[in-house]
């Protein structure tokens, strides 16, 4: 039995993490890859996504945490 060397198209399956102003790729745990972004490089986010010192953030809203004697609470009314 021989061997052939094929191409296989992954790139649905690469992922991308963002470290140090390069994005790693991933195809599952598996390193494969580097993205060197530019000096000064600008990102384009979501309204509730913002960008800093190489971190991204998600705005979010969390209930206020102020009174937990209401958080046990069904949905009618009895606590």
């Amino acid at each position: 039995m021989t061997l052939n060397k094929q191409k296989l198209d992954i790139t649905d399956r690469v992922t991308g993490k963002l470290v140090n102003g390069q994005v790693q790729l991933y195809l599952e745990k598996e390193h494969i890859g580097t993205i060197k972004l530019p000096e000064g490089m600008q990102m384009e986010l979501e309204h509730h996504f913002e960008a800093e010192q190489n971190k991204i953030y998600q705005h979010v809203s969390v209930p206020d945490q102020s009174e937990p004697r209401y958080t046990d609470c069904d949905e009618g009314g009895w606590c």
